[in-house]
């Protein structure tokens, strides 16, 4: 059978701390996009700081 997705953060297509390929790879897109959406949450608020360390630390690392 499937096993269920997990959303966990990515230790093999990390640039920082694999959040946002984490993300991507849940959803099937592509890296680089959830990057981009990233930078652009922080620069017109900041707010993407706040989310990414959130995730970081609640997201699991992949096995």
């Amino acid at each position: 059978m499937n096993e269920p997705r997990q959303l966990r953060r990515s230790r093999s297509n990390r640039s920082l701390a694999g959040v946002c390929a984490g993300i991507a790879e849940y959803f099937g897109w592509d890296p680089t996009l959830v990057r981009v959406a990233w930078v652009v949450l922080t620069l017109l608020g900041g707010s993407g700081i706040l989310l990414y360390l959130i995730f970081w630390v609640v997201m699991p690392e992949a096995e």
